[in-house]
């Protein structure tokens, strides 16, 4: 219908009229426009503030794997202490203990950290919906972060690989089964027993207590593999620390929860 006015004015010649036609036009498309727009940066906003929501589970979760984790790591710790002594000959150590204890110092684990998927979830515009600078900011530094240098490969020594080179197939495979990792369906990271009750036969647990220290260097691998694992960890625990300063930004921001 307007258009139809709008040639009529024009066959009339009535300019002031035609001005104010075409502006209602103009201006009813740029208030269509403008509310589209805001209509979609509300819903695109909604998006990210549920995405923000769904990381709490997400940071708890880290932080839960990172504690069983420093567990693991600590477990491992123990047995290289019997192993080494086992090396050093120490009497309160028998060849039994010392063979599993040299077996479970070689046990690794991994973290269950990844930012890349992180990243694929939370592109730019995302992050720019995010009006609070402080959430903003920290989550920019978690998508920031480097997840594989928390990679459990960087446990996959020379200690790893020759230690098993050296106790027979058998004897892995008993303390595996028997004393291996542990795994639950709500964790990706395993625990590892304290202890291993395991009664090798004697004769064969002489033999390999033998053939372990009839390679010294093991010991030396056994410090470097210590040395791995401590630097894993640490690298681990900055990144759990820097998902628990987004998440205390996530709690504290007035705008999460609220679309």
């Amino acid at each position: 219908m307007i258009y139809k006015r709008v040639a009529a004015r024009l066959k009339a010649q009535d300019w002031v009229a035609i001005t104010i036609e075409l502006g209602i036009v103009i201006l009813g498309v740029y208030i269509g426009t403008w509310v589209a727009n805001r209509n979609q940066q509300s819903a695109e906003r909604g998006d990210t503030i549920r995405l923000l929501n769904e990381l709490r589970p997400e940071i708890r979760y880290q932080e839960e794997s990172f504690r069983r984790f420093e567990r693991y790591q600590g477990t491992t710790g123990a047995y290289a202490k019997v192993a080494m002594a086992g090396w050093r000959r120490d009497p309160s150590v028998s060849d039994n203990a010392f063979v599993i204890a040299a077996y479970q110092a070689s046990q690794i684990t991994g973290s269950a950290t990844n930012t890349d998927s992180w990243a694929s979830m939370f592109g730019n515009q995302q992050v720019q919906n995010i009006r609070d600078p402080n959430v903003r900011r920290q989550l920019i530094r978690v998508l920031s972060l480097d997840s594989t240098v928390s990679d459990y490969r960087q446990g996959d020594t020379d200690y790893r690989k020759h230690v098993r080179q050296t106790i027979p197939d058998d004897i892995q495979n008993t303390i595996r089964t028997r004393c291996g990792d542990v795994t639950n369906d709500t964790l990706d990271a395993a625990t590892l027993p304290a202890t291993c009750d395991v009664m090798l036969p004697p004769g064969e647990a002489a033999a390999t207590a033998a053939a372990l220290r009839a390679r010294p260097s093991l010991v030396e691998d056994l410090n470097w593999h210590r040395a791995a694992g401590a630097s894993l960890l640490y690298t681990y625990s900055g990144y759990i620390r820097t998902l628990r300063v987004l998440g205390r930004a996530i709690d504290r921001s007035g705008e999460i929860g609220a679309e």
